[in-house]
């Protein structure tokens, strides 16, 4: 059986920059392990897969690594919404996912895309020895814990020159670390590493923004804040903290059309 499939650089302008997904579109659920495995054949940080809705939403959505499901993925999501509206003739000026963070909408904002995500503020926590020292770091500025470790450092320089051990990361916490900074050129930037699931360094994380944002708004006393991540691919984020909610919005652009066989 063949099945289409997408793969859109999302939180970029640039073709083969920011980061990039597939998405699969489906009419009803494949079998977990049948998704599992074409999220590892396809070997990107993150593959998404939508099936129509029947309830007050557009379309459930999930998302798998090449290892795990995964409970909360931006990049993927913003790279879905790209997909329905540019190539699957979505109408409308939003749409409505359910997904296991609840339900996510993106909007048409401009020649971009806006996401409504949950804030997920960091929690003061100290970082273990054995993270700090995979990470090849003698001393942070801070480390809190949401669903990831949130970790500052000095500056952009101490973020863009990490020299870490991925092997050593996945052996000292079972969670994904954000390594950010005040930015040179913007308010803030980071990097995010997720050795444990499958994705040793993610190029573009949005869902990375959810605990960002709001740690970053109460260190700059200010609600909207412009991002960079980055990784060698590297991507940008305009981001807004309203509430419990963070608004990520970001550009995508279309890499390949193409079908896959089951």
């Amino acid at each position: 059986m063949a099945l289409p499939i997408y793969q859109i650089d999302a939180f970029t302008q640039q073709r083969y920059s920011g980061n990039p997904a597939a998405v699969v579109p489906l009419q009803s659920w494949l079998s977990d392990e049948q998704m599992l495995n074409i999220a590892a054949e396809n070997n990107l940080a993150e593959t998404a897969f939508i099936v129509p809705a029947k309830t007050d939403v557009d379309f459930e959505l999930k998302w798998f690594t090449p290892a795990i499901e995964i409970d909360l993925c931006g990049h993927a999501t913003l790279a879905t919404a790209f997909t329905l509206f540019e190539h699957l003739n979505f109408v409308g000026e939003e749409i409505r996912f359910s997904t296991r963070s609840g339900v996510l909408i993106v909007r048409r904002d401009g020649d971009a895309l806006t996401m409504d995500f949950p804030a997920r503020a960091p929690e003061d926590k100290p970082l273990p020895s054995e993270v700090l020292s995979a990470l090849g770091l003698e001393s942070v500025r801070y480390s809190g814990l949401s669903r990831d470790w949130l970790i500052e450092v000095e500056d952009e320089a101490t973020v863009a020159n990490l020299d870490f051990d991925c092997n050593e990361l996945a052996k000292a916490t079972k969670t994904a670390v954000i390594i950010t900074a005040r930015g040179d050129n913007c308010d803030f930037v980071s990097r995010f590493f997720a050795p444990e699931f499958g994705v040793d360094e993610d190029p573009v994380t949005g869902s990375a923004h959810c605990t960002l944002t709001p740690y970053w708004a109460n260190v700059l006393d200010k609600t909207e804040l412009e991002a960079r991540q980055i990784s060698r691919r590297g991507g940008d984020l305009q981001c807004r903290l309203e509430g419990d909610r963070v608004f990520m919005t970001g550009h995508a652009v279309t890499y390949l059309v193409g079908s896959i066989e089951i």
